[in-house]
């Protein structure tokens, strides 16, 4: 944000365990609402409880963007906003403040309408222009949301990238800090981080154990596979809907991970499928920075249940910018000439998940 001009106050550290949230929170509270009072807003908008209570002590409407049904964050907002707008996936009703929009959070920075790939990231990143290359993330999963729950092992970390390296150059994202990369195949993601949509748009495989990254990728038609213990009954609403589209594995087992990682490296067109399907998902989604806009300004509200932007009946297509085009050309800025141009298989390349959309 300091690189992008933009003026911000950090409210508070966060801490690893459930625990330290209730230290963290009266300062964090405190902060928010004495800042809220001097700034004097007309307008909040937050991703959970802290957009609340700078609503409560200002008595400026506000309007949540949630995407989590693991989290609380949609329990503890929902009696104090008074706009909560989730995807259309979001497998919780939250009642007659909730619009729902066709999409994810992400399309807010990576609609096509708000998002262009970098053609220099590859020079950034010290590689060819024909170079072929993964991601791994490697995530801590220390969000207060996140107790409990399991990525990778520092052992499958390293045994992925030793079997990643024998296909493609591999850039570790390792959010501990704790990696040895001397006795690592990989090279560790060292660019600003406002580079990494450039870098995952340039990716020919994405290979996580978090959520944020992994949709990213989806959308900007980089075949992801995530693997951490949220995968499996009552995971999230829109991490089903992108495997449904074929643009995301949700794969709890290890020895499956490793699988599916290299028969999407070695199978022929899987860069051109993949680019067809984030095509035709974004064509069925909404530009959320103009509902966000619209919403701001009073032009889409609830009106007495939930309901979806862009119904024709309750919104009118005018308010809501819906108008996509093809992100980009199976001949983009970043495919290398390694990559076939025929199409795979079906039951070579397809996504394991019984209802995906071809």
């Amino acid at each position: 944000m300091i690189d992008a001009g933009l003026p911000y106050e950090i409210y508070g550290e966060r801490g690893t365990t459930k625990r330290s949230l209730a230290w963290e929170l009266p300062g964090q509270v405190t902060r928010i609402a004495r800042r809220a009072r001097s700034f004097d807003p007309d307008l909040i908008f937050g991703i959970g409880p802290y957009a609340s209570v700078a609503s409560v002590v200002t008595g400026a409407p506000a309007i949540a963007v949630l995407d989590s049904e693991t989290s609380l964050d949609h329990v503890v907002s929902r009696p104090f906003v008074d706009v909560i707008l989730t995807p259309d996936a979001f497998r919780e009703e939250l009642g007659e403040k909730h619009i729902r929009f066709t999409g994810v959070t992400e399309l807010a920075y990576l609609h096509p309408n708000r998002f262009e790939t970098d053609p220099t990231i590859r020079e950034e990143l010290g590689i060819g222009p024909d170079e072929r290359y993964a991601i791994v993330r490697f995530n801590v999963l220390n969000g207060h949301h996140d107790v409990g729950r399991e990525g990778f092992s520092q052992t499958q970390l390293r045994t992925l990238v030793a079997e990643l390296s024998d296909h493609v150059t591999v850039f570790v994202s390792d959010e501990s800090g704790q990696l040895e990369f001397d006795t690592l195949e990989a090279r560790p993601y060292d660019l600003h981080p406002a580079k990494i949509h450039d870098t995952l748009a340039c990716a020919d495989l994405l290979v996580a154990d978090t959520q944020t990254m992994v949709t990213e990728a989806a959308l900007l038609g980089t075949p992801a596979i995530r693997s951490n213990s949220y995968v499996g009954e009552g995971d999230m609403g829109n991490f089903y809907e992108l495997e449904r589209y074929g643009l995301v594995d949700n794969i709890a087992e290890f020895e499956e991970v490793l699988a599916r990682a290299k028969t999407l490296l070695t199978r022929e067109g899987v860069a051109e499928k993949w680019a067809d399907r984030r095509d035709a998902y974004v064509a069925d989604t909404v530009d959320l920075t103009s509902v966000l806009c619209d919403v701001a300004v009073g032009s889409v509200r609830p009106q007495g249940r939930s309901k979806r932007v862009g119904e024709a009946e309750q919104v009118p297509v005018s308010q809501v910018d819906r108008t996509v085009g093809r992100v980009s050309e199976s001949g983009s800025t970043c495919d290398s000439s390694s990559t076939s141009a025929s199409d795979p298989s079906e039951n070579e390349v397809e996504s394991a998940h019984p209802e995906v959309i071809s």
